[in-house]
């Protein structure tokens, strides 16, 4: 069975800075969607399907894209800005560039951020699952807290609350510092560093794409354009609340990395070179 990686990477990083989805983090210029391609290859997957944006076509290609499509097949797919009102520049959100594949994805994929690090166990359970999945049984991976803050600066983080392993509701939380701390209403809360939290790492059949396109006329229909969002998280959950999907939740302890911060490059860098030198991704 065919199964596919759908890579969210249209976005340009507003914190970072720059295209941080091409940033070498080898000394021979890999990147860390090089790190997941391998680690998705490895488990199972076959195609990957990039998300990106027109005006970042020419460079996700140049400094990307071409390297990846010589070892798996490779799809790109422009995320549609033209329903975005005059003086809006970013586009509506994750569950809208899910929909913009719904022409090129046929089967059981999933979906994960460009520029992001999720360990080589994430892609391996998620491709088990989906070999298997029916329609609406979805599944994604979880983190530990602890292994995702960053130290140079906060982090907005959906903190998982299971029932029976699987997904009950996620509370978009924000603004948490490096140690687990947030302020609710005034108060400072400190959640554990075990707190599962989500990382947009999902895995979906493709019964989900009718589903988007209700939920985003509606969208489209009663939302504030200028400024509202349209979240695949809120898609999945309104799917789950109308009894159309379950979400089973795979439970990670690898150390998850990510480029929120030009400061966190560094220890990315560290880390992932550390990886390679220790033999784990032979021929990267």
């Amino acid at each position: 069975m065919d199964t596919t990686l759908v890579v969210m990477a249209a976005g340009m990083g507003s914190r970072f800075g720059g295209l941080k989805q091409a940033t070498p983090i080898t000394p021979d210029g890999r990147c860390l969607l090089d790190f997941s391609i391998y680690d998705a290859k490895k488990a199972g997957f076959n195609k990957v399907v990039f998300i990106i944006r027109e005006e970042i076509e020419a460079d996700f290609k140049r400094l990307v894209g071409d390297r990846i499509s010589k070892t798996i097949p490779v799809t790109y797919v422009l995320q549609d800005l033209s329903e975005l009102p005059e003086g809006r520049k970013k586009p509506f959100g994750t569950a809208q560039a899910v929909l913009c594949c719904k022409d090129v994805v046929k089967g059981p994929f999933a979906i994960l951020n460009a520029d992001d690090y999720y360990g080589r166990n994430a892609f391996k359970e998620m491709h088990d699952h989906l070999l298997s999945a029916k329609d609406g049984e979805w599944c994604m991976v979880a983190y530990e807290l602890g292994k995702t803050i960053s130290e140079n600066g906060s982090v907005n983080r959906g903190v998982c609350k299971l029932k029976d392993g699987y997904l009950e509701k996620i509370v978009e939380t924000m603004d948490i510092d490096s140690n687990g701390t947030y302020e609710d209403n005034g108060k400072k809360v400190t959640l554990d560093k075990k707190t599962p939290v989500s990382m947009n790492i999902w895995g979906l059949t493709p019964n989900i794409f009718p589903f988007i396109e209700k939920k985003y006329e509606e969208f489209l229909a009663n939302a504030n354009l200028m400024k509202d969002e349209f979240y695949i998280p809120n898609v999945i959950f309104q799917a789950i609340d109308e009894g159309l999907a379950s979400v089973k939740v795979y439970t990670n302890d690898d150390q998850w990395y990510g480029m929120t911060y030009k400061e966190d490059l560094d220890e990315v860098k560290k880390a992932l070179n550390g990886y390679v030198k220790k033999g784990f991704y032979k021929g990267i």
